[in-house]
């Protein structure tokens, strides 16, 4: 007889509740189909809100109760879910899952990896089927993302944070890339270096990056191509252009060979320019790769490329200002333009690997341009003020504000080669992960520019000198250089655990010496991160440095006028301008509406010093030549990526920046100055079509500063051009699949793994941005800005096909 029923009861609530909070733990690694790591991967327990995410290692650890069924399921963006059901929990357990890619996944980007630097990695998709004027370059991609800007579609040059597109360092398996110099304006830039069909790596940093990457002051991209396992091969056309690549394997050689042609005469005939374009742009790269031994290999990196741009305008019609003060400017013209730029680039590499923790590489690499700029364009222009009516509408005739007649004039050459060898090394030892690099390099340049403009306003040469009749500008350059640089750099990368907690240190120090102007430079830099233990879906981050812009050419050219004649002088006293560089950051991962999104966010500081004060129009950069200026560059920079809607991945980045440069004691903002940048990448889906894809790519950001021709240097003031709008949006379906059935029972389908169909919009808003402004001034010396409007509406047709 139990004299206690309490005390029973008691006792049975008290076993129970312990049996119910024993726990195990289930731990392992996600990867792909090729056995790579899987980060970012949200592994949750069915049915309840038990979740965590694996780490940049794939790995992850879960609690769940013992005892019961339980169903484990692996979710992320662009991967197809994975489910494992475990029919009885009895103690700690490892459970390895391999997910494979989503349909998706071959038209988008699959977003960042898990960052414990400033350097991070970004997985890019079919890049063929992205709605971009520019063709699909990696450069489009990364204008999308936070501290980025891009604000001429016709280019693929980018600004980072205030610094101009010459402050950005690219690097292709490890290799520096130069772009030709005398280029002055989207349209006749041609293909970006980059061929996307051959990338499987990309990594990029906004700053702060570690000091194995080279003198900019800005950010640093590092590509890496692919070495393909298997057979694969794709062909692309589009109304921009078309596109075809092959890679193989065979023993122990590899290949991928890409050919890429590009016409942007479709974009261009939504210019207000009414005019032959003859554009052509083509290039082909190769990266081969062969074993020697099980430890040693060779590789060799090569591209041939040709831009071409031929143009013969014949009118221009331009209306702008506001409905109350509108005004017409109209141009005929007479003449044309005949451009060619042609590069060639070749590297050779050895790389060992000495033992499981000694790796050595010793490459060597040839660049070489050949730049040629010739144009004869004159033209007789009326600009009218077009007023309003009695009624409120336009006037026919308007009242002349201007009119006169121009004769342009270049004859330009620029030869650049430049050759270098260099030895790459790492060694790993404990949690330690040492890296190093020497670098030789020869820079010959050979300069030769002759070009003047004469203007005329109203039967008055301009300047108007009185009785002296005179050009209204002529530039004359004709300089040799022949140079050589010196550096070097030493980094380790220190992993260890504090409790529970992750700790990453990346300390280096980079050294560098130019022959040209006799100066060494000395570049610290370092960084930290840490992944707290209670929040594994948290990353911490700061970096800091020293960052210099070596002068290449453009920097130490000084122009030096007397009257309308100007010469072009080299400043051998020219020193590298500094950035010291203040970084704070991080991630973090979370889940909502049962899927995963992460928010990255970062604040920096740049104190700027030894400033090279320059201008830009278009995509033209001309710099004073001389160490005249400080300033400073400061902002907020935020990214939301993940399943907006679920299946694919979307983001919004959202940047604020504030830069300011003192130039002879005059403050104003830099040149690439934007107040706020924001940058929208959505892609949806048809529900029950998911092979019918939509992709939209929206821009919004503060105009640029921009000065009238004599007040460079906004030491005159300055005003800003419009806000740059623009929305493009795509659509993407695939028309055959690994899948299909079909494949099976056709002979000549079966060779083809996909094929897809796209149609774009591009500026779907028909939006007239401005780029640049041609200036007019009349006999009474008034000025007047008339914009360059940017492309308007058009329509784009394209197929991609894999093998």
């Amino acid at each position: 007889m139990i004299k206690h029923p309490i005390y029973t009861i008691l006792a049975f609530l008290l076993f129970t509740f312990n049996l119910s909070a024993q726990q195990a733990k289930i731990s392992g690694t996600v990867t792909n189909f090729d056995n790579s790591p899987v980060d970012f991967v949200s592994v949750s327990l069915q049915g309840s809100s038990l979740g965590v995410f694996t780490n940049n290692q794939g790995k992850y650890q879960i609690s769940v109760p013992m005892g019961d069924s339980i169903i484990i399921v692996f979710s992320r963006v662009g991967y197809q879910t994975s489910k494992k059901q475990i029919a009885k929990v009895i103690g700690n357990m490892t459970l390895n899952m391999m997910m494979r890619e989503t349909v998706l996944e071959e038209v988008t980007i699959l977003g960042e990896k898990g960052q414990t630097t400033t350097m991070g990695k970004i997985e890019i998709g079919k890049t063929n089927l992205l709605a971009d004027p520019t063709g699909g370059s990696i450069e489009s991609i990364l204008a999308l993302g936070p501290g980025v800007s891009n604000t001429n579609e016709m280019s693929s040059q980018y600004s980072v944070r205030g610094g101009n597109y010459d402050e950005n360092i690219v690097y292709v398996n490890g290799i520096e890339i130069y772009r030709p110099l005398l280029i002055r304006s989207g349209q006749q830039e041609g293909l970006s270096f980059i061929n996307p069909n051959m990338a499987k790596e990309v990594k990029f940093s906004t700053g702060g990056f570690e000091a194995a990457y080279g003198d900019r002051m800005a950010s640093a991209l590092d590509i890496t191509y692919k070495r393909p396992q298997t057979f694969e091969a794709s062909v692309a056309g589009s109304l921009l252009g078309a596109n075809a690549y092959v890679g193989s394997s065979s023993g122990r050689f590899t290949q991928i060979t890409g050919f890429r042609y590009k016409t942007t005469r479709a974009l261009l005939g939504t210019l207000d320019t009414s005019a032959e374009y003859d554009p052509t742009f083509v290039d082909a790269q190769t990266y081969m790769t062969l074993g020697l031994s099980p430890k040693w290999e060779v590789s060799f990196l090569g591209n041939v490329s040709s831009n071409v741009y031929k143009f013969i305008p014949q009118s221009r019609q331009t209306r702008f200002g506001s409905a109350a003060n509108a005004k017409n400017f109209t141009v005929y013209f007479d003449g044309q333009e005949n451009d060619k730029f042609l590069t060639y680039f070749g590297a050779l590499s050895m790389k060992g690997k000495l033992t499981d923790n000694l790796e050595i590489e010793f490459m060597g690499s040839a660049f070489a341009s050949r730049e040629y700029e010739r144009y004869d364009i004159s033209g007789e222009y009326r600009l009218t003020d077009l007023g309003l009516s009695s009624n409120g509408m336009e006037g026919e005739n308007g009242n002349l504000l201007g009119v006169g007649s121009y004769l342009e004039h270049a004859r330009n050459n620029l030869n650049i080669d430049v050759s270098n060898i260099r030895h790459l090394g790492s060694f790993k030892f404990g949690k330690h992960a040492l890296r190093w690099g020497i670098t030789i390099q020869q820079e010959k340049i050979d300069d030769q520019i002759k070009e003047w403009s004469v203007r005329d306003s109203a039967g008055h040469s301009l300047p108007n000198l009185g009785d002296k009749v005179s050009v209204y500008s002529n530039l004359r350059s004709d300089n040799i250089i022949n140079s050589n640089r010196y550096a070097g750099f030493l980094q380790d990368t220190y992993q260890f655990t504090s409790g529970d907690n992750i700790i990453y240190i990346n300390a280096g120090i980079r050294a560098s010496h130019w022959t040209f102007n006799d100066e060494t430079i000395i570049s610290p830099r370092a960084s930290i991160a840490l992944i707290p233990d209670t929040k594994r879906d948290i990353t911490l981050r700061f970096a800091t440095g020293i960052y210099y812009q070596a002068p290449f050419y453009r920097e130490y050219q000084k122009i030096v006028t007397t009257g309308q004649n100007s010469v072009v002088v080299l400043n051998k006293d020219i020193k590298s301008q500094k950035s010291i560089h203040f970084i704070v950051g991080g991630d973090y991962k979370f889940k909502t509406m049962d899927r995963p999104f992460k928010f990255t966010s970062e604040v920096y500081y740049k104190k700027l010093s030894d400033l090279v004060p320059y201008t830009v129009d278009n995509v033209k950069i001309r710099y004073s030549g001389e160490n005249s200026g400080t300033g400073y560059a400061m902002g907020w920079d935020m990214k939301l990526f993940g399943e907006f809607v679920k299946g694919s991945d979307s983001w919004i980045s959202f940047s604020l920046m504030k830069t300011q440069q003192t130039v002879n004691g005059i403050k104003a903002p830099l040149p690439t100055d934007q107040g706020y940048n924001i940058s929208l990448f959505f892609q949806d889906y048809f529900p029950g079509i998911e092979r019918l894809t939509m992709n939209l790519r929206g821009h919004l950001s503060q105009g640029l500063p921009q000065a009238s021709p004599n007040a460079e240097f906004f030491e005159k003031g300055f005003f800003r051009t419009p806000a740059y709008r623009r929305v493009d949006i795509g659509f993407a379906w695939q028309a055959l699949g690994e899948d299909f059935k079909i494949r099976n029972n056709n002979t000549f389908l079966g060779s083809f793994k996909n094929i897809w169909f796209g149609a774009d919009i591009f500026n779907l808003f028909a939006i007239s941005n401005t780029n640049s402004y041609y200036w007019i001034t009349n006999v009474f010396n008034q000025q007047f800005a008339v914009p360059n409007y940017l492309t308007g509406r058009q329509l784009n047709f394209k197929i991609v096909a894999d093998f």
